[in-house]
């Protein structure tokens, strides 16, 4: 097939459904749910296309109902781990070689699945195992991860299609961009399904083979995106599927001379540990791993004096608790002007009244469940740090319960202290902390919110004075990789809001961009000359 004959255009965003009672979607994933809850699966390890069943078993439970189990799932150990090695090293040539118009095909297949039958059940798994109300799964699991698989596809072609201008006649210069040697390693984080998705299928695309460790708290729905991807017709050894412990996957993986590369999104700690791994085998690799990762942020909401109160308000009601603050890109921190305060708490008090927590199943609930125990604990003796401080209040939420489900009030402190422990440190959960400024130290302020924190993922500036807002983009313009202007600083569209920070949030490789697909490639230039020369000398070596 020529390029000619694959017109591949840039694609629209897949529209968001509404959900809204009596739309057929609604009827649709309200059974699914049931179907999903009224049987319990059996999750193998995928390697090479085969199942594998190793007998060392997890479970798959609903974090707003963690007495419910759905899943059981079989852990990889190291023999599993050579085994995808070797499986995703033979599948690798034959991939590799393959027209990238037929690769893309494929993954366009697989969106195009995703977006008609397998809507209901991606977006069902998603509720039931990561605890997302049916609006965090639509743009997630559904159209997040659809556009990611189109987009790339599209931007693929687009750097295929780079090549050197055409030079004088006698000969002919290309680029031939090459898959990595080796294989790359995908490690995906509980929080998104479409981010499980994309960091294998992405270098997969261009033409890498990948294993694929997704997180164990969402093992439920990275298995039905692992199905997706065979019935799309990835071929096996392509994508080698094996979840389970970090500690017992990650040092075959590691110390393997055919590592290309690592797609990760996750802890910090981990990414430093495995970046610091990379250097210590550096002797080892056929070629320098490739290392692209996102990992934490302390993401902030500035605010100039000029800005309006309710629409303030609900971006950090939205920023901060949707997905009860598991985003990467979840406010965290604002700076609030004193002016502005007092009728800034007022209103945000009065809409968390009416904030309603529970099930993902009753769709009235805006807030469910954080993911299992280990964040629940974590998330709780941050709110405990804040009751026994003297340098901060809780002026909203606080209360905790785990009987049925991990489930935590939205929260709100006030600190006096701009250094506060929760004002620096990634929570990772639906709190924020306000830090009330006095209007004159705007610029002062700023200042302070970009040296606060290690982390530059994402922030946003609230202002109607052009002045302010182009003062705070100078100032903060190394504070995060997506600044947003009167928005909340989250909820990034793929190919409109490439995502990505730098500092201690990683790499800032752009997921959602073309930037993020070279890096999977490695070109190679070719010189043809047509008509070779047959005499060294030069005219300049001529006699006068």
């Amino acid at each position: 097939m020529t390029n000619a004959e694959f017109n591949l255009s840039l694609p629209s965003n897949e529209p968001i459904k509404s959900y809204a009672p009596s739309t057929p979607e609604r009827d649709d994933i309200k059974a699914k749910l049931q179907e999903l809850k009224n049987r319990q699966i059996e999750i193998p390890v995928i390697i090479g296309g085969k199942e594998i069943k190793t007998g060392n078993m997890g479970q798959c439970v609903l974090p707003h109902d963690h007495g419910t189990v759905v899943g059981t799932y079989h852990k990889a150990g190291e023999k599993e781990v050579q085994m995808a090695i070797e499986a995703s090293l033979r599948a690798r040539r034959q991939w590799a070689e393959m027209d990238w118009q037929d690769r893309a095909s494929i993954f366009l297949r697989a969106a195009d699945i995703l977006a008609g039958p397998r809507r209901s059940l991606l977006n069902a798994a998603s509720m039931l195992c990561q605890s997302k109300n049916v609006f965090q799964a639509e743009v997630d699991a559904a159209c997040e991860f659809i556009d990611f698989l189109r987009f790339n596809a599209f931007y693929a072609k687009t750097i295929y299609e780079q090549q050197p201008p055409i030079s004088s006649t006698g000969s002919w210069n290309r680029l031939e961009y090459r898959p990595l040697e080796g294989f790359i390693f995908a490690v995906t984080p509980f929080n998104f399904t479409s981010i499980a998705g994309n960091l294998p299928s992405a270098p997969a695309i261009m033409g890498n083979v990948a294993l694929w460790k997704p997180a164990s708290n969402a093992i439920y729905s990275a298995y039905y995106v692992m199905k997706l991807f065979q019935e799309a017709g990835v071929p096996d050894g392509v994508i080698n599927f094996i979840p389970g412990a970090g500690s017992k996957i990650g040092p075959v993986i590691m110390n393997s001379p055919d590592l290309a590369g690592i797609h990760f999104t996750g802890s910090t700690d981990t990414f430093r540990n495995m970046w610091q791994t990379v250097g210590n085998n550096i002797k080892d690799y056929k070629s320098y791993p490739r290392i692209v990762g996102e990992t934490g942020g302390k993401d902030f909401v500035f605010v100039h004096n000029d800005t309006g109160v309710e629409e303030l308000g609900t971006a950090l009601i939205r920023g901060t608790f949707e997905y009860q603050g598991q985003k990467c890109s979840a406010a965290s921190r604002a700076y609030i002007p004193r002016s502005l305060w007092a009728d800034l708490k007022g209103f945000i008090l009065e809409e968390i009244k009416t904030v309603q927590m529970g099930d993902v199943e009753n769709f009235s609930n805006f807030i469910n469940a954080v993911i299992d125990e280990t964040a629940y604990t974590k998330i709780t003796k941050y709110i405990e740090f804040i009751k026994e401080s003297n340098e901060a209040e809780i002026v909203c939420g606080g209360s905790y319960d785990n009987s049925k489900g991990y489930f935590i009030e939205p929260t709100i402190a006030v600190t006096t202290n701009p250094h506060f422990r929760t004002m620096e440190e990634e929570i990772f959960g639906p709190v924020l902390t306000v830090y009330i400024y006095d209007d004159d130290k705007f610029e002062e302020t700023l200042h302070l919110c970009d040296e606060t924190s290690p982390y530059a993922l994402t922030g946003s500036i609230f202002s109607r004075n052009r002045d302010a807002i182009r003062i705070a983009e100078k100032i903060l313009v190394n504070a995060a990789g997506n600044f947003y202007i009167n928005d909340k600083p989250a909820g990034a569209v793929v190919g409109q809001q490439p995502f990505g920070g730098s500092r201690a949030s990683g790499t800032n490789d752009k997921a959602g961009s073309y930037l993020n697909m070279l890096r999977w490639v490695s070109p190679r230039t070719i010189k043809e000359t047509f008509v070779p020369p047959t005499d060294y000398r030069y005219p300049f070596m001529s006699e006068e």
